[in-house]
Parts: structure tokens; C-alpha cells; sequence
């Protein structure tokens, strides 16, 4: 019963090392800085909006003309 108490704490140790290890390595790779509410001159601060659709969406696709 000793043996397999002691290999419980051994892997219980080797597992809290190993979280221990990746939260450091993560939080040393994160870029901690501050943001704020402002943005680039001339930008509104979100994706450009696709082009307009030229049909509507419940229209269906019309097939191309036959030569």
C-alpha cells in the first residue's frame, strides 16, 4: 500500500511542477500591456465591411446566359 502512495505523491508533484512551469512559460510570452479607448487617426477601429451583394440573398443565383 506504501508503493502506491508514494507513486500518487511523486505523480501529484510532477503534476503540480508541471502546471506550475506552463502558467509561468504562458505568462511570461503574454503581452501584458495596457489598452485604451482610442484609436489611429482616420480609422474607425473595426474590419472594412465587405462589398455590397449585388442580389439579394433570398433571390436565387441566376445561371449564366447559354451561347
Amino acid at each position: 500500500m506504501t508503493n502506491y502512495r508514494t507513486a500518487l505523491v511523486l505523480f501529484a508533484i510532477a503534476v503540480a511542477v508541471a502546471i506550475i512551469a506552463a502558467t509561468l512559460t504562458t505568462a511570461e510570452n503574454v503581452n501584458m500591456r495596457m489598452t485604451s479607448n482610442e484609436t489611429v487617426p482616420k480609422t474607425l477601429g473595426q474590419h472594412p465591411l465587405h462589398p455590397l451583394l449585388d442580389r439579394l440573398v433570398q433571390e436565387p443565383v441566376q445561371a449564366a446566359p447559354q451561347r
